[in-house]
């Protein structure tokens, strides 16, 4: 009888290093298939190191422990291995590349996920339609990735192609940052989604605004590189009443 794998992204005693500096240290952390864990924390605490080492940054090395998807390790995969296994990154900041068209970048991205290449008229339906399903006219189809995007077109941009690649655990980096109300409700929206379809999700913020809208299955406090609090929604409507005060000494401990 084959040994089933828990479908879960998990790190185990994860200690990554950018340059010289120790900036995750200890880490254990699990997001199943199909949950919402949010991780919030202050600047400098560490939370997008841990986004750039999960997706497999040469400037955020895992130094020590484990990295594993489904059962199988990661650690030592580059970046576009780790993305055909299932995982993606929606980084803070996502990058223009001028010259570059969109929907070529999107096209080779989801034909390499697939088994079967999609043809340029079926794939060019698909965009049109995750650009309405986040917002976005039909003409952001034909333009060069992020050039002049600003920054909620931009994250809007980064929900199309989560829709697109449909990943296994998807990573977001401040995904609702320079969003209107608007703009909230369709990442909302978006994600409740891709969770029901399957997607583990773990949304890095520094605010609860979105989670007035999505209930996360479990909050974690990432204070200088470490986790050091988990809970319930709850936990996110302490930091929206007190902040990480009270946290910052828990992670000096």
């Amino acid at each position: 009888m084959a040994i089933s794998r828990k479908k879960t992204l998990k790190l185990s005693n994860v200690k990554v290093r950018r340059q010289d500096k120790l900036a995750i240290g200890g880490l254990d952390l699990e997001v199943p298939a199909g949950e919402l864990h949010v991780l919030m924390g202050p600047n400098g605490s560490g939370k997008s190191s841990l986004a750039y080492a999960l997706m497999g940054h040469p400037s955020y090395r895992v130094v020590s422990g484990s990295v594993s998807l489904d059962g199988r390790r990661i650690s030592g995969l580059g970046p576009d291995q780790r993305s055909v296994l299932g995982l993606f990154l929606s980084p803070q900041v996502p990058p223009e590349v001028s010259g570059v068209g969109l929907a070529s970048v999107l096209r080779a991205a989801v034909n390499r996920h697939r088994p079967k290449p999609a043809d340029a008229a079926s794939f060019r339906g698909e965009l049109l339609g995750a650009l309405e399903a986040v917002g976005l006219p039909p003409s952001f189809a034909d333009r060069n990735l992020n050039e002049n995007f600003s920054g909620g077109e931009r994250k809007r941009s980064e929900l199309m192609q989560l829709l697109l690649l449909r990943p296994k655990y998807a990573v977001l980096d401040e995904i609702d940052s320079g969003l209107d109300v608007d703009g909230l409700k369709t990442v909302a929206e978006v994600l409740e989604a891709v969770r029901r379809s399957g997607t583990g999700i773990l949304l890095i913020t520094h605010y609860g605004r979105l989670l007035r809208v999505l209930k996360p299955k479990r909050v974690h406090i990432m204070i200088e590189g470490r986790l050091v609090r988990s809970g319930g929604p709850k936990l996110a409507e302490s930091v929206e009443s007190s902040g990480f005060r009270g946290f910052l000494v828990q992670g000096k401990k």
